[in-house]
């Protein structure tokens, strides 16, 4: 079967990370949930996204085999995934209302609108098992151990972990996995709250403290005496130092000073300064609202511990403070003494004391600057997204 993700109705509530990309390109756990279809299904996906995003993310061609669409915010397990395998060509399974898969033979739409024309016509089934999924951007922290323990079970199954040193002190070291290429020295490894995973070529440097469950991604680093501990990923080639807190960086970003991150969501190509710090809780203890994009207002969160949500390419300057739930959107860079506002909208520049538009074209050549050093390349593509994003005031 060909394998196609689409972003459903939950896209909206994902932003601004699903600004940049399809919803199922945002890593949760030790994978992105692309990556986990793929694993299971050993297949390539194809996408159905916004049209602004298709060129980097496109759809399937030469069509052979029946195609199997699947909502990109749900992630796969056993029981799901033969349930989908299992559909007939123009059947349709649901859980209530939340669209999960289709088999639509070899037609395959080109649009969310008109794949939701030919879904409306299949014969719907009921998917009654539980399954994991993201609907909010919290829920990438909140249900970020389940993704850990499932994508550890994928990615290890029937493999032998590499050697840990006997530098480190480790606690229930069964619970670990350390990929090849990987270096981890006197540091302190306690797996015994959940799992721990290190990726090809990572680094634990010396005197890091880490209390499981952590996901680190090929390339990632931990400085020197950083502190992580409850459920974190730290995505491909991000560097983390400070102290860290169930929270997710998807990849490419630094946060590599002292300084607390708890209880967020840090997109790609991010850099927080030295210090930064976020809230996590408020001073009276009540629930947390966080800046929805869909309904323009700020919405219960129903957590009493939300920290950052910051968008792709965002950054912030030495010593900045956040509040608890502050919401950053893509491009923007934020400096400056006192708390800046809980809503930062795309393309930023500034903070409290003085804020205006961070120029398009100074943005793009800042993002290139960024690719570079990891030897990649902002291509017109990338610059193209950009100027959808610009152009739209999102």
């Amino acid at each position: 079967m060909h394998l196609i993700l689409i972003d459903g109705i939950e896209r909206n509530n994902l932003l601004p990370f699903t600004f940049t990309k399809p919803v199922s390109e945002i890593r949760f756990g030790i994978l992105t949930i692309t990556e986990k279809w793929e694993k299971i299904l050993a297949s390539t996906a194809g996408f159905i996204t916004q049209d602004y995003l298709k060129y980097k993310y496109p759809n399937i061609s030469n069509i052979d085999r029946d195609v199997i669409l699947v909502n990109g915010s749900i992630c796969p397990d056993k029981h799901l995934v033969n349930a989908i395998q299992e559909l007939k060509q123009g059947e349709s399974l649901f859980s209530k209302e939340k669209f999960l898969a289709a088999n639509i033979g070899k037609l395959v739409p080109i649009s969310i609108q008109e794949a939701s024309s030919i879904i409306n016509l299949f014969e719907k089934l009921e998917y009654k098992n539980e399954f994991l999924y993201i609907d909010n951007v919290w829920d990438i922290f909140t249900k970020n151990n389940e993704a850990i323990e499932s994508d550890f079970e994928l990615v290890t199954k029937g493999r032998i972990s590499e050697t840990i040193s006997n530098t480190n002190q480790v606690i229930k070291p069964e619970n670990i996995f350390i990929e090849k290429g990987a270096i981890v020295e006197c540091s302190i490894l306690n797996a015994s709250t959940g799992k721990i995973y290190i990726g090809k070529n990572a680094e634990i440097m010396e005197g890091s403290i880490v209390r499981g469950a952590l996901a680190m991604c090929e390339g990632s680093v931990l400085k020197l005496g950083t502190k992580i501990y409850g459920p974190t990923t730290i995505g491909i080639h991000s560097k983390v130092g400070g102290e860290v807190n169930n929270s997710v960086i998807l990849g490419y970003s630094n946060k590599a000073h002292d300084g607390f991150l708890g209880n967020s969501v840090i997109g790609e190509w991010c850099n927080l300064g030295a210090d930064t710090n976020n809230s996590n809780l408020k001073n009276n203890y009540s629930l947390v609202q966080i800046y929805n994009y869909n309904k323009k207002e700020f919405v219960n969160t129903g957590l009493q511990f939300c920290g950052l949500i910051m968008g792709d390419h965002s950054k912030c300057g030495i010593n900045t403070m956040f509040n608890t739930g502050t919401v950053v959107g893509v491009s923007s860079n934020i400096f400056g003494a006192g708390f800046p506002a809980k809503y930062i909208s795309s393309f930023t520049w500034g903070g409290i004391q003085d804020t205006k538009e961070f120029e398009l074209e100074k943005a793009i050549e800042l993002a290139k600057k960024v690719y570079e050093r990891r030897k990649l390349l902002f291509d017109k593509v990338e610059e193209d997204i950009f100027r959808f994003l610009f152009k739209s005031k999102l």
